[in-house]
């Protein structure tokens, strides 16, 4: 790793004495031979976490809320973009949000090209966006200023968006990463916070992954509607409050003193400006990326002090 090869670097040209090797972060192996006791916390554990607990599984699989895991539906692959263009339709018309995953950038952007192209209000989100921007959009699609998210792997797990209510996936027997048991279940896992949520998955066969999920999920939803049955629970939509981003969070607070202290002088070129503002763009981003917010709070403010100045250089 890098760790190593910089010692590596240092200990040939003798600034480090060989031992310096030994100053390193553990190995896996090493860390895991020094502990004794461990509980392993996952949604969707894989296959070393389930031999290594030797059978100690305990599932947590009810849901306080009566939420029933989403209906699965899998579809021939042919003309599966025009079938999830029918599907979505149906579903905005019901103010529902959808996300669709696919396999590719250039496959969730071509996508979401051709829905904006014949109306339908998309977006699409990878790696390439900043984090910014992730979160900005991901806001906008729970507030309804569009209603679809096409996405990769970005739309497999840790978003929490209950206003979605359908989940399709393209292509889902081409085996792989993205398109393993695991990864399957924690996709069809987005649809779980709506009352309504249902999964589409379109594939010419059934593979071991689809019909794990399939399993899995029928197993789940029998559960909880028993428990419900049991308890009289009516499921309910999860109501979460919607965040605001860092920009809106920020939006009615006066500049910070430094801001205001440093504005700068104001006999700037105009070109000078413009460098100073993207200077700025690029350092707030940075900031926000690393998650120094109060840092980029200071840059957003600073900016918009510069736009002022470009703003009424154009005027002159």
């Amino acid at each position: 790793n890098g760790d190593r090869a910089r010692k590596n670097s240092l200990v040939e040209f003798g600034f480090r004495l060989p031992s310096a090797y030994d100053n390193r972060p553990l190995k896996f192996e090493e860390f895991y031979r020094r502990i004794h006791q461990v509980i392993f916390v996952s949604a969707t554990p894989g296959p070393w976490e389930v031999q290594e607990a030797e059978g100690e599984i305990i599932q947590q699989i009810i849901r306080p809320t009566g939420l029933l895991d989403p209906i699965v539906t899998v579809k021939p692959a042919l003309n599966q973009v025009d079938d999830c263009l029918e599907e979505i339709r149906i579903e905005t018309e019901k103010g529902g949000r959808i996300l669709v995953t696919v396999l590719t950038k250039k496959l969730a952007e071509d996508l979401t090209q051709y829905l904006t192209e014949i109306g339908v209000k998309a977006k699409y989100l990878h790696s390439d966006i900043d984090t910014l921007e992730r979160v900005q959009i991901l806001n906008d699609l729970r507030k309804g200023l569009f209603d679809v998210l096409v996405g990769i792997n970005l739309l497999r797990e840790g978003l929490d968006l209950p206003e979605v209510s359908l989940v399709a996936i393209l292509d889902a027997d081409k085996e792989g990463f993205l398109r393993s048991a695991t990864a399957l279940i924690q996709t069809c896992g987005r649809a779980s916070r709506n009352v309504h949520g249902r999964v589409i998955m379109y594939a010419d066969k059934i593979t071991k992954s689809i019909q794990n999920t399939l399993d899995i999920t029928k197993e789940r939803r029998h559960m909880q509607e028993e428990y419900n049955k049991k308890h009289d629970i009516t499921p309910m939509t999860v109501r979460r409050q919607k965040v605001e981003s860092l920009f809106e969070s920020f939006g009615e607070i006066e500049p910070t003193p430094r801001a205001a202290e440093e504005e700068g002088p104001s006999h700037l070129s105009k070109e000078d400006v413009t460098e100073k503002i993207r200077e700025l763009n690029l350092e707030m981003k940075r900031a926000a990326k690393e998650l120094r917010f109060e840092d980029a709070a200071h840059f957003r403010d600073e900016l918009q002090h510069y736009k002022k100045l470009e703003l009424l250089e154009d005027n002159l």
